[in-house]
This record gives structure tokens, sequence and C-alpha cells, in this order.
């Protein structure tokens, strides 16, 4: 077994040891767009012989008054002795399958997919993204941020003009409903609680009065 280990975590075990689907198979995951291959499946024998008899031979057995676990705990026995030194072979066969689909990166050494890697320069595309490919990403982000500049400064003209005086209900105390501010609830027409105020010194007005007692601006 080689002392260099390869894909340490950017695989899955997908191996079964025992019934009749017993066998090796393994699936290999690039690092960077998580796009995965699996190795082709390898019987294990042994695994399948020990759910054969645990299953159908067994059942005839006891059809017969014999002792049934004797036979399934020496086939399970047999399947567990060869299992793991079978599993570690098939491993290396699958690592040594995978490395041809996959690519090392020399700067971050990590196993990545064809489509993740410029052969020319020996890196995955996280460690020397495309060049244009970041152009137009950039290209995108930059009017982004301009739209966003100018939503901006259009939202602070308008809220120039907003009157952040006025007190403004935003729940109606009668049937709980969002009101975002509005004279009347819209759930169920309740006149929501807001005090008039004066245009000119943004004082209380008392309903129905025709100028303010604080000013004397006429409403």
């Amino acid at each position: 077994m080689s002392s260099e280990i390869y894909f340490s975590d950017n695989y899955r075990d997908l191996c079964e040891q025992y019934g009749t689907g017993a066998g090796f198979q393994f699936e290999f995951s690039c690092y960077r767009c998580s796009d995965t291959w699996r190795s082709p499946f390898e019987r294990f024998t042994t695994g399948q012989v020990a759910g054969w008899l645990g299953k159908g031979v067994s059942a005839a057995w006891n059809l017969i008054g014999g002792n049934a676990n004797t036979i399934s705990n020496a086939a399970d026995g047999l399947a567990g002795q060869t299992w793991g030194t079978s599993r570690d072979a098939a491993f290396q066969r699958a690592i040594t399958n995978a490395r041809s689909h996959f690519n090392r990166c020399a700067q971050c050494t990590r196993y990545v997919c064809g489509r993740c890697f410029s052969p020319e320069r020996g890196l995955c595309f996280t460690c020397a993204p495309d060049t244009a490919v970041e152009a137009a990403a950039a290209q995108h982000r930059g009017r982004n941020d301009m739209v966003t500049d100018r939503a901006y400064q259009v939202g602070r003209q308008s809220g120039a003009e907003f009157d952040v005086h006025t007190p403004r209900q935003l729940v109606c105390p009668q049937c709980q409903a969002e009101t975002h501010g509005t004279p009347f609830c819209p759930g169920c027409g309740f006149k929501l609680a807001q005090s008039a105020q004066c245009a000119q010194c943004h004082q209380d007005v008392p309903e129905g009065a025709a100028f303010c007692p604080s000013c004397g601006t006429r409403r």
C-alpha cells in the first residue's frame, strides 16, 4: 500500500458487507464544485454467500430441525475475517481509478474535476480563477454597485420629503393587522389613533381645530 494518502476526506464509502448486494464501491467528489464520480461496483462474494446462507439455507435447515444459527454464524465469521483486507484492496483500486478522473492542484493540493482545473497552469480555478470569468463577474458587480448607489441617492431624496415627526401606528390595536402607518386599518377599517400635527411647528393639533394652538398656522 502506498504511504501517501489520496482523497483523505472527499469520498463516501458505499460498500456493503453482507447480503445479496455485498460489494465495494466508493464515491469521490470534486473539492471545488462537489461533482461526484463513483468507482465501478466490485462484488464481495464471501459477503453475498453469507447473506444467502443466512436467508435461504437457514430457512431450509429450520424445517428439518437443524441449528440454523451455526451455519449463519460461521458464514458471517468468514465474511468478517476477509472483509477488512478486501475492502482496503478495493479502495486502493478505486483511488487509482479516481485519480484519472480528477486533477491535483499544485497550490492547494486538492483534487478537482476537469471543469475546475486549468491544465496549462496546473492549478484549480479557486487558486487561479479564469481571467475572462473574473472580468465578467467584476463588470456585473460594478454595475450592481452603481445601481445600488443611484437607488440609495434616490431614496435619500425621497426621504427628505417624508414627515418623520408624524407618529404612525404600525399595528392595529383592534385586529392586530399591520397598518404600515396608514390612518385607517386595512384589515378592519379601524381609525388609528394618530394625533394631527401642525405642518409649521409640528405640534399636536386637536381634532376639528382650524388653527394650530401653538403657532396659529391655519390647517
